[in-house]
């Protein structure tokens, strides 16, 4: 029976270390994605497009809101408290970056986040700027 444990021991180690060594394995090949997209001067270009559109207080607000699905612009209107031609504008440019994406229903536009890229970069740029304000107070 004593041979049963540190033979059990063993494997959950060695289990642990394959895992550990899979993780290494995914960070390595992220790694190299990542350098190959930063020298790729259009790959670079877009995304300090998208960066500029996460920049204003308006758009991050429009986006924010659009994580909980498909809005029109009168909704997005309410909530910001901002003109409509504003909103209008606003939202152009994010779908001019790729950001939002619209349907048309009749007369009212709808609008959405183009994919979930969008809320993962919401979500990062918000718990990072939570850690430094929370970390403040």
């Amino acid at each position: 029976m004593a041979n049963d444990t540190p033979h059990t021991h063993d494997a959950r180690a060695h289990d642990d270390g394959g895992a550990r060594d899979a993780r290494d394995a995914r960070d390595v090949a992220s790694t190299r994605r990542l350098a190959a997209y930063l020298e790729n001067d259009d790959v670079v270009y877009s995304a300090t497009q998208i960066f500029d559109a996460l920049s204003d207080s308006t758009r991050f607000q429009i986006l924010g809101e659009l994580v909980g699905g498909e809005k029109s612009v009168s909704d997005l209107q309410e909530v910001c408290h901002v003109s409509q031609s504003a909103i209008s504008h606003q939202l152009r440019l994010l779908r001019d970056r790729g950001l939002v994406s619209a349907r048309r229903d009749g007369q009212r536009m709808f609008y959405r986040l183009a994919d979930e890229h969008v809320e993962e970069l919401l979500r990062v740029g918000l718990q990072h700027a939570a850690e430094d304000v929370l970390e403040e107070g």
